[in-house]
């Protein structure tokens, strides 16, 4: 990996202009809105400690529980930030104007955060699953000290890289096509060649997040709005790298959608992990073993991202990563070392237009 374009990563931050819900103001005039830098590789729920202190003196009696909105959009907390913004802020929005609330919880919506502890123990199983997709078990992982564990998530917290490569650089997840001369066999990433002499394919961990429009738009601050997550598929599947071959994100981002691109086989197939706002589920206990791990990323339900609606092939009007807009003919191998979240998965968040003619049945 870069060093330079990590270091650029880490420091990315998106400014925010954060409001107190009117219904949960108690005091005349108004609390001014909080003005954050929010660091993009963050979670929104751990501004807490700047937000609730702010906003302390305007607040109703109560038990806190903090959640955001976006134009009426509760927020996913399990969503790093950065993600967040280039998702939903098609044109994006500087300073980004959030609401925050302490009352009210959407649990329809939102999934239960109990604090940092909800946030931490969900970077971690995240961070194991990337482990078992990138060398078939998560025992680096899973064997982390306490010490470790603890310098690990507090790196994150606090922004520090230095620290952070300390501790990620014992879990053994080399970037793809980074080959480690001394143990040739010690990883998958690339492609690792076995007893019988067979190449096996590298895996990406890969979170995508498929906005579907069919509206047709050409500049971006003409997109409709993402006012319910109902239009957003997410799909949790790894990425397969063939080696030798000229792969780009062009073509992983068309692996990943199966239902709307028809693709050429590129190795053995996966399968396809696609969770809705009912299904997804973070939880706050360890892994047992590799076969829990195992379970977690081979789960299928190709029933939510297959249309109900016979369409053209659709049109990719926008694919973004960690505030970035690559072009689509980029190496696949680039974006995956070089825009990796901290937890090891890429998240690419996509808008795709798509013509839907009704199937009609006889």
């Amino acid at each position: 990996m870069d060093m330079e374009a990590q270091r650029f990563l880490w420091e990315g931050a998106i400014p925010l202009q954060i409001h107190l819900h009117e219904s949960e103001v108690t005091t005349l005039p108004s609390p001014p809105p909080a003005l954050i830098l929010a660091p993009r590789l963050g979670y929104l729920p751990l501004l807490a400690s700047h937000l609730k202190p702010y906003f302390s003196t305007a607040l109703p009696p109560g038990v806190d529980t903090i959640w955001f909105d976006y134009k009426g959009l509760p927020l996913k907390w399990y969503i790093p930030t950065g993600v967040l913004f280039d998702l939903l802020c098609a044109e994006p929005e500087r300073p980004w104007n959030l609401t925050v609330h302490f009352r009210g919880y959407p649990g329809n919506i939102l999934i239960p955060c109990e604090g940092e502890d909800s946030i931490k123990w969900n970077f971690i199983n995240s961070l194991k699953e990337a482990a078992y997709i990138i060398n078939g078990n998560c025992k680096n992982v899973m064997n982390m000290s306490q010490p470790d564990q603890v310098e690990l998530w507090r790196s994150v917290l606090n922004g520090n890289l230095d620290s952070y490569r300390r501790v990620s650089s014992k879990l053994k997840l080399e970037a793809v096509g980074e080959m480690n001369s001394s143990s040739p066999r010690s990883r998958l990433s690339m492609g690792e060649v076995d007893v019988s002499g067979q190449v096996k394919p590298g895996r990406v961990p890969v979170r995508l997040y498929v906005w579907n429009v069919s509206e047709d738009f050409d500049d971006l601050e003409d997109a409709p709005p993402v006012d319910s997550w109902d239009k957003v598929s997410y799909i949790n599947r790894p990425v397969e790298i063939q080696e030798g071959r000229c792969f780009t994100l062009h073509d992983a981002v068309k692996s990943l959608l199966p239902d709307y691109f028809v693709v050429k086989s590129l190795g053995t197939a996966e399968s396809l992990t696609v969770v809705g706002d009912d299904e997804q589920r973070v939880s706050s206990e360890d892994a047992s073993d590799d076969k829990k791990a195992e379970e977690e990323v081979e789960t299928s339900s190709d029933d939510h991202v297959k249309a109900s609606y016979e369409h053209e092939e659709p049109e990719i009007k926008l694919v973004r990563i960690q505030g970035i807009e690559p072009k689509l003919e980029i190496p696949f191998s680039w974006v995956a070392n070089n825009l990796m979240h901290p937890e090891h998965f890429l998240h690419i968040s996509v808008y795709l237009k798509v013509r839907q003619v009704n199937n009609t049945m006889s």
